[in-house]
């Protein structure tokens, strides 16, 4: 597996710990914690599975300052508390600093989040601009 060159402070329990890690490609995992839950019958709120999907698409550029400019994703099932989901990431097109990427989170077979992340690959922290 590549190193992670990016996001390399992130907390993985909220996340995700990468699981594979290529050129242009990424998957990570988490199992959704009762602190990700939304009401007491253990839904997850749609944030987490969204962060797990953005920061595979991070990974998946894997520069240190990549930065998500847009994302067009759609919610297609629920995520329970004590799920495993593993979302991954590959790139489609790449023009310059623009990277698109194509997302999927699952829980198994059943896919819980599908879409499109536009990230760009910046010449310095986004926070130094």
């Amino acid at each position: 597996m590549t190193k992670p060159n990016t996001h390399l402070g992130i907390d993985r329990r909220l996340c995700g710990e990468p699981v594979s890690l290529g050129e242009g490609t990424a998957s990570v995992r988490f199992v959704a914690s009762a602190d990700m839950g939304a009401d007491d019958r253990g839904l997850v709120h749609g944030g987490f599975v969204f962060g797990l999907a953005d920061h595979a698409a991070m990974l998946a550029v894997n520069d240190p300052f990549v930065v998500l400019g847009s994302a067009d994703t759609r919610f297609l099932a629920p995520v329970r508390v004590g799920e495993e989901v593993i979302a991954t990431a590959t790139r489609t097109e790449q023009k310059g600093k623009k990277h698109v990427l194509a997302v999927s989170a699952k829980v198994g077979d059943r896919e819980v989040l599908s879409g499109t992340m536009t990230a760009f690959a910046l010449d310095s922290h986004v926070l130094d601009r």
